[in-house]
This record gives structure tokens, sequence and C-alpha cells, in this order.
């Protein structure tokens, strides 16, 4: 009877086995890096030089490989790489890139230190590119922070950063004025057209109101036909007046949509937040409430104004009172 055959793997051979390590690192795109601290002389693997889509041939030159990282991630790679080499400790962190081919990518970089004494004589580590990983979280954080139907950030994203930017501290940073607008004859107008097109009067709305507010600390769709923004510029009350009587103008010049001519108004109520109209955040709101309800009230295409001496009333320019 025939012994039976040693079924057991050999050993595989060293370069065997580097192949096989790097081969499956470069499919999950990662790769292993190596800098020695006294030279500065970088060792990549494959992986690297793919996530950098580095060409091969080209030398490793640090300061040429850091350039590659965008300003901010650029900074915190060199202070985690210095707190690294003091403490000993490894670190790990999300940095973003611009390839040598000028796509922009991430990656999580891991750094380690080795060596004896004091100083370290080299540190290393991984890089992996996480760019779907990113790719992915923004998608999901643009879904749960814009209206789906504008673009524009949801109440959800307002009623949080409008806490931020104005504050509770009466002091405001740098914003001038919450504005509150409401739509004039809009349920009218989708009574009359159908529901598309009132979804289209909102896009187009929404566009506007982004073109006009660029340098707007935010630009947001409350709900149905209700706008809000937190200006930053102007500051002067009679300025900012001004510019929302043109806002009122622009919002209500008509458009086209499948042959149809569609237009609407726009009811504008405000409260300055700067000095000397200082307010707790729900006074804050409160007026700007206030002062959009009497803009309706008042009839359409109105702007209000509510500061320290109540609401200033005003028509823009193109409507008569």
């Amino acid at each position: 009877m025939r012994d039976e055959a040693d079924h057991s793997a050999a050993p595989l051979p060293a370069d065997v086995r580097a192949r096989l390590y790097d081969q499956a690192f470069g499919d999950a795109r990662i790769g292993a890096w190596e800098c020695e601290l006294a030279t500065e002389r970088l060792t990549w693997t494959s992986g690297v030089y793919d996530i950098f889509s580095y060409p091969a041939g080209n030398p490793l030159r640090r300061a040429s490989i850091v350039d590659l990282y965008i300003d901010e991630s650029r900074r915190n790679m060199e202070l985690a790489r210095a707190e690294v080499i003091r403490s000993g400790c490894a670190l790990s962190l999300d940095t973003e890139i611009r390839t040598w081919r000028g796509e922009s990518r991430w990656m999580r970089l891991s750094i380690n230190a080795v060596g004896e004494g004091a100083q370290p004589a080299r540190i290393f580590g991984a890089k992996r590119d996480i760019t779907s990983e990113r790719q992915a979280l923004e998608a999901l954080r643009q879904q749960a922070e814009t209206d789906p139907l504008t673009g524009l950030a949801n109440r959800h994203v307002f009623e949080a950063r409008y806490r931020d930017v104005v504050r509770d501290s009466l002091n405001y940073g740098f914003a001038s004025a919450l504005v509150l607008i409401d739509l004039d004859r809009f349920k009218e107008l989708n009574d009359t057209c159908g529901h598309e097109a009132g979804d289209a009067c909102l896009r187009e709305i929404a566009m506007r109101l982004r073109r006009a507010f660029r340098e707007a600390g935010l630009v947001a769709r409350l709900g149905g036909d209700e706008f809000a923004l937190i200006l930053h510029t102007p500051t002067d009350p009679a300025r900012i007046t001004r510019a929302l009587q043109k806002t009122a103008a622009m919002l209500c010049r008509p458009f086209f949509w499948n042959g149809l001519r569609l237009e609407v108004g726009a009811s504008i109520g405000t409260a300055l937040v700067g000095r000397p109209h200082r307010r707790q955040i729900t006074e804050l709101f409160a007026e700007a409430d206030a002062a959009l309800y009497a803009a309706k009230a008042a009839g359409r295409n109105k702007v209000h104004v509510f500061g320290d001496e109540g609401c200033r009333r005003s028509a823009h320019p193109d409507v008569a009172a």
C-alpha cells in the first residue's frame, strides 16, 4: 500500500511572494512606502505609483511628491509626519492629492516610525485610494442636505447653519441680514398650469437666487414656495434694502416653460443682524417672519426690513406701490 502523498505546500520563493502581495495590494488600490529620514529617499511599491499615476521611471523626489498634495492636506500631512517622528506613535489621516496627470484623488495615509534611540531612522506606512468612498459619502451628504427639486440647501441644513452663521452670542460674525422670501401667486400658477409648471418655477427661482447671491452665507429652500438667505454683504441697512428691491424685481420677471409664459412675484421680509440691530437668534427669526407677514399683507412684490424702528416698507422700483 502506497504511502499517502504529502500535500503540504512548499514555501513560496521570496520574489514570488512579494509579487503576489504587490498584485493583491494593487488590486485593492493599496501601496506601501518608506522614507529614509537622513536622505529623504523614498521607496514605493507599485500600488503607490498607481495612486499618484506616477511614471515608474521618474525619480522619486520628496519635494515633488509633496507638491501633489492639495494645500490643506499638505499641511495636515506634514504636521502628522512631524508628530510621528517626534513621538514614535503611528498616525493615519485622509488626504487629497492631485495626481501626476492632474486628477483629483483621495487617499488614506498611515505613518509609522522605526529606528533606534530617540530619533527614528525611517518612517513608513501604507497609502490606500479611498476616492470612491469619499464620493459615496459626498453623494449621501448631498442627498441629506440638499433640496432635491432645486439643489439648494434644505430646511434642516438652514436651521443648523443659521445658528452657526448668526450665532447666539450677539456677535453674529460676518452675517448682515436674515431674509425670508415667499412667492406671490405661486398657488395660482400651480393650480392653473399644473405641478410640473410649479416645479419648473421653483427651479427657476432657485437658479436666480443662486446667481444673485453667490456671496451669501446660505441660500436655502425651506419648503413649498418659501426660500431663505443669510447675507454677508452689504452691511448698511439702506444698501440691504436696495439690494432686496432689485431681488424682488428680478424674481418677478417672467420666464418660459413648454411654450407657456410663467410669472410669479415675491414678498420679502428681512431682519438686520449687525449693529445697532443685535438680536437673539429666536428674536431675529421672529422679526424676519413678522417682516415677511407685513410684506404679504401690504400686497405683492413688497420688501419689508425690520429694524430698531420697526418695519421699513418699500416696493421695488419696477412695481407700483
